[in-house]
């Protein structure tokens, strides 16, 4: 329509009036023509002050910042006096580049221009303080603020913006009390910067005093983010009833307000909640963005929904959001957290573009599942690309080598950490701490503890089980003791390590005394986690009525696993009276676990009952279940080897079974006798043969 105008002007021979002209440029400009807007500049008879401001804005507008940054050039050049509206659009173009350089130069140039007419003009005051708030250059923003003649809206909420950026929340909030004494009215951008100081001071009755502002001055929740902004104020504050009476008040909801709802709902562990959300959002007819479709993911991982994780997946592909990088690091996130690591490194395995949050997905990825050999294997070629490293990356690595025992590469990992200025990290010290501990080595694990600048009550846990897993039950008590005398207050937590120390050491007595101390004295109810660890301590010591007393008498319910515990006590002490009662309610609870029907089968064998021996593995067999297979790990010149039971994929496996020959050879010419589980009784048929085996 626009062209149709100047096709006519052009006809009508008006086309070189000084008013048309500039008219015809900014309507260019304004519809994104820029090509055509310049041809109008270049072919203008006269090109004043206005004509050269709008071209230079067209350009910032448009994205060519650069170009009209040099129109700037040479409208000085050509001796054409600027104006203030001249100099708005160059600093809107220096906080657009973010050059400081520039940005100094052209104040000094303001100021100079200042000097030789302009005038004190507050618009360009707050424009500059604008400019140096977007960057966050607090120490220039501050002294421009204070020297300011004239301060508008802008330049208030640019100042709050700018402590918001830098940390500094509650000098925001004092300039939000400064602004409303010198009655300037904040608008929707002023409340939304108040509202992330409230959220992030978690402060709720500010918060909610900028909520009722925002209904008496009738700022619209719909406008901008500022309904998004009052829900996360209400989701830091946990007050998550309040989050959705927000978010239920906002007429047109946009993208912008449901994705602060579906994320709220995701962080604060109500995943379901938050997919519900989607859905809904989705019969709304609305097309999610990455930000909906990362949040949802996110809860899907948290609640390991993997049907409709691989639904949104789908979607994902549909609507081209699988490039994202942020959508695809969800995606890996999700299938890992859902047990489907395999499709997490496919995903991982075709990005093209891989972030350090890429790789630090996948890392997570494989430690959470186990597969801690390839989670090093990553890391290392981390190390080989030269990519850097944060402390989330050393966090997983040294997980990693815990779960494995591999000290001599934990140590590598806590080297280059040190090398990278990461050593004082709280989380990282206490990761350091468990990894020394779970590979043996208690005197670094104690150094690393005694080194940390603040001993979370994480960290004291990670030492009192460390001492636990190798027996050292006194240095664990010592600990717990020296721990309470400082005035940290134990947690659930803390009380599973001891008594985990308790069972590893065999001490019933202790055990007892701290189990009970937890509840009379910390008022901390016990979970199945501490219940375990007392039915696994009384089993192992031989008292199986005390066991099944606790089991009787829990204020949850029982699981497969605590009857595991009095199952396995069973077999050591020799009860098989008890057996048949465990083993219904077991098989009962977990139907489908392989490790209990191995373990129930042993203690048959063990017994000689070939008839239930040969019935649990047939049922083993109906059910399609196949026992899980133990292995064991070698390092060798730094490489990590894994050996199973019956495995021939190792290319040396001729050669290793060989030795294993010759060792059972000297073993049987030194006396060794290989041995039966037990004799067979009279009364019961033998095992089969391939069913006899060497004691271990």
């Amino acid at each position: 329509m626009g062209r149709k105008f100047h096709g006519k002007i052009v006809k009508s021979g008006v086309e070189f009036d000084k008013f048309v002209e500039t008219a015809l440029l900014c309507m260019y400009s304004e519809c994104c023509s820029l090509d055509e807007a310049c041809k109008v500049f270049d072919a203008m008879s006269m090109k004043d002050v206005v004509s050269w401001s709008s071209m230079i804005l067209s350009y910032v507008r448009n994205g060519r910042v650069y170009e009209g940054l040099g129109m700037f050039r040479k409208m000085v050049f050509q001796g054409i006096e600027v104006d203030s509206v001249t100099m708005l659009s160059v600093i809107e173009a220096c906080y657009v580049v973010c050059d400081s350089k520039l940005a100094t130069s052209v104040h000094g140039y303001i100021l100079k221009t200042m000097m030789r007419g302009i005038g004190s003009d507050g618009s360009l005051e707050s424009s500059l303080i604008v400019m140096y708030s977007t960057w966050g250059d607090l120490e220039n923003a501050e002294r421009l603020f204070n020297q300011a003649t004239s301060l508008n809206n802008a330049s208030w909420t640019a100042m709050i913006s700018c402590y918001n950026k830098r940390g500094r929340f509650q000098e925001a909030l004092e300039i939000y009390v400064k602004m409303q004494e010198c009655n300037v009215e904040p608008n929707s951008v002023t409340v939304v910067g108040v509202l992330v100081s409230c959220s992030r001071l978690f402060w709720l009755r500010g918060g909610m005093s900028v909520h009722g502002y925002i209904l008496r001055s009738g700022i619209d929740l719909d406008f901008g983010t500022v309904g998004s902004a009052l829900i996360e104020m209400y989701a830091s504050c946990r007050k998550l009833g309040d989050c959705h009476k927000v978010f239920h008040s906002i007429n047109d909801r946009t993208i912008v307000s449901w994705n602060s709802i579906i994320s709220v709902s995701a962080r604060n562990g109500l995943a379901d909640e938050a997919l519900g959300l989607f859905i809904q959002l989705r019969l709304h007819g609305l097309l999610p963005d990455s930000f909906t479709l990362a949040s949802s993911l996110s809860a899907c991982g948290k609640s390991s929904n993997y049907q409709l994780g691989s639904q949104i997946h789908g979607l994902i592909v549909k609507t081209c959001f699988d490039s994202n990088e942020y959508v695809q690091n969800s995606l890996i996130d999700m299938y890992s957290k859902c047990g489907f690591v395999d499709i997490a490194y496919k995903i991982f395995g075709e990005m093209q573009v891989k972030s350090l949050i890429t790789w630090n997905s996948m890392v997570c990825g494989f430690t959470q599942n186990g597969n801690s050999v390839e989670a090093i294997g990553l890391l290392d070629q981390m190390h080989y690309k030269n990519l850097e490293m944060d402390s989330v990356t050393f966090l997983s690595a040294i997980q990693s080598c815990s779960h494995l025992g591999y000290l001599e590469k934990g140590k590598c990992f806590h080297h280059k950490l040190i090398i990278n200025g990461l050593e004082k990290d709280s989380y990282v010290d206490t990761a350091l701490t468990d990894m020394y501990a779970k590979c043996g080595d208690l005197p670094t694990a104690q150094r690393v503890f005694d080194t940390m600048l603040e001993r979370s009550v994480v960290a004291w846990s990670a030492m009192i089980a460390g001492y636990g897993i190798h027996g050292c039950l006194d240095n664990a008590i010592s600990l717990f003791t020296q721990m309470v005398g400082l005035g940290i207050r134990p947690n659930d937590i803390t009380f599973m390590s001891i008594l985990s120390a308790c069972s590893h050491a065999g001490s019933v007595e202790q055990g007892t005394l701290y189990f009970n101390l937890m509840r009379k004295q910390y008022g901390i109810e016990p979970k199945l986690e501490h219940f375990i660890f007392m039915v696994d301590l009384l089993s192992r010591a031989g008292d199986l009525t005390g066991a099944l007393r606790i089991i009787n008498t829990m204020s949850v319910p029982a699981t497969s696993s605590i009857w595991g515990a009095l199952l396995n006590g069973c077999r050591i002490h020799g009860r098989f009276d008890m057996l048949e009662t465990i083993r219904k309610t077991i098989l009962d609870l977990e139907p489908n676990n392989s490790g209990y029907y191995t373990l129930l089968s042993n203690i048959y064998a063990e017994e000689g009952k070939w008839i239930e021996f040969r019935m649990m593995r047939t049922m083993m067999k109906d059910i399609g279940l196949r026992k899980v297979p133990g292995y064991s790990m070698i390092k060798i010149n730094r490489n990590m080897y894994r050996f199973g039971a019956g495995d021939t994929t190792n290319s040396q496996s001729k050669e290793i079974f060989k030795i294993l020959e010759d060792l059972e050879r000297l073993a049987q010419e030194q006396g060794y006798i290989s041995e039966r589980r037990l004799p067979i009784r009279s009364s019961d048929k033998g095992p089969p043969r391939d069913e006899c085996r060497f004691s271990q």
